[in-house]
């Protein structure tokens, strides 16, 4: 069994204008003296990596690296979920996501995928030249507005989606591959890999790639009302990237899993920093350990009530007092009766039957 390696920090909800959230520099500094020991770096974001630059240098690579060292940092890895995202958009969400690409792209579906495709394509380059193995992403949605089949779907409708994401994230996969680098979809709600089950329907579609793996977020497993643990239990081989952030479920009389259109605030099922949640992370650490994760355990601070900087500081905390320092011994040991062979037949009264 292994000790899980953390606490690492995702960067993507604390990037800003202002310091020390303003560069990487500034910002690693800051998350060292909480008591991070690794930062999880949002590909897309140019204040703190530039990604096309990464995948062609290895000068500006080993310069991050150095910095980050300098305060006792490491990238624990990539994040490439907003280019994810451009790789499959069902067109009642063009113009939200247009957002996420640069502006004369907006309004041409076409080339801002095969712009995203681009970028995947270097963040896999440049994950390969920071000596990192593992890569977050999320997988698009093409399937997601028919979530609720009504009115019915029409027969056939959820295969060709499939099929088509499919299409489209093998060549990626394949680049992944060369690299040495696994792609991890979070499961997530507006995706089309949103539970166990949508990614069974897209591994199979990917040929069962062996790059394809998960990013477990249990945040969302929670809202969705799903067994969590149990999802590890199913799903532990496929587990490489791990969030840890804590949701709650609150239902009423007027609202539950759909929300009503309420803002996060008033939704039954909201973000909560952690420990302010529902979520059993005590079995959940006990799981991962038990499996041996061999990846992060990464702080995604999400909240509808507390400041992001409270959060980060009791995030530290609450990892380092979850995560489980394996044992490299056997607690009855002291009780333990060693025996030879001979000792073991007669015990099980075999000596007298090997001569009947």
């Amino acid at each position: 069994m292994k000790t899980l390696k953390g606490p690492s920090l995702h960067l993507a909800q604390f990037s800003a204008a202002e310091a020390p959230f303003d560069s990487l520099e500034h910002i690693a500094q800051w998350a060292a003296q909480l008591g991070f020991k690794a930062l999880q770096v949002p590909a897309w974001d140019a204040r703190l990596f530039d990604v096309e630059r990464a995948a062609h240098s290895q000068d500006y690579c080993d310069a991050i690296t150095a910095m980050l060292a300098g305060h006792g940092l490491v990238i624990s890895e990539l994040t490439t979920h907003l280019f994810g995202q451009l790789v499959a958009v069902h067109p009642a969400y063009d113009v939200m996501c247009d957002s996420f690409a640069p502006p004369h792209l907006h309004g041409n579906p076409a080339a801002r995928t095969a712009w995203a495709v681009q970028q995947l394509t270097w963040a896999v380059i440049a994950s390969k030249r920071l000596g990192l193995t593992d890569m977050g992403t999320f997988s698009g949605a093409l399937a997601w507005p028919y979530v609720f089949p009504f009115p019915q779907r029409p027969e056939g409708l959820i295969e060709a989606a499939f099929a088509e994401l499919g299409k489209r994230w093998l060549p990626i996969l394949d680049t992944c591959q060369a690299h040495g680098i696994n792609l991890c979809f979070e499961i997530h709600p507006s995706e089309d890999l949103h539970d166990g089950a949508s990614f069974e329907m897209f591994l199979d579609q990917v040929e069962h790639h062996p790059r394809c793996k998960m990013l477990f977020d249990p945040s969302h497993l929670l809202l969705q009302q799903l067994d969590y643990l149990d999802f590890i239990d199913l799903y532990r081989d496929y587990i490489r990237m791990f969030h840890v952030k804590d949701a709650e479920f609150l239902p009423t009389g007027r609202q539950g899993l759909y929300g009503g259109y309420q803002p996060w605030l008033k939704r039954a099922a909201r973000f909560r920093s952690l420990g302010d949640g529902q979520v059993d992370f005590k079995g959940i650490f006990s799981k991962l350990a038990e499996y041996d994760y061999e990846g992060w355990a990464t702080l995604e601070w999400e909240c509808c009530l507390k400041n992001p900087h409270d959060g980060a500081r009791e995030g530290v905390a609450f990892i380092n007092a979850h995560t489980i320092k394996i044992t490299d011994t056997v607690f009855d040991d002291f009780a333990g009766t060693p025996l030879d062979h001979a000792s073991i037949a007669s015990v099980l009264g075999l000596r007298g039957a090997q001569h009947a």
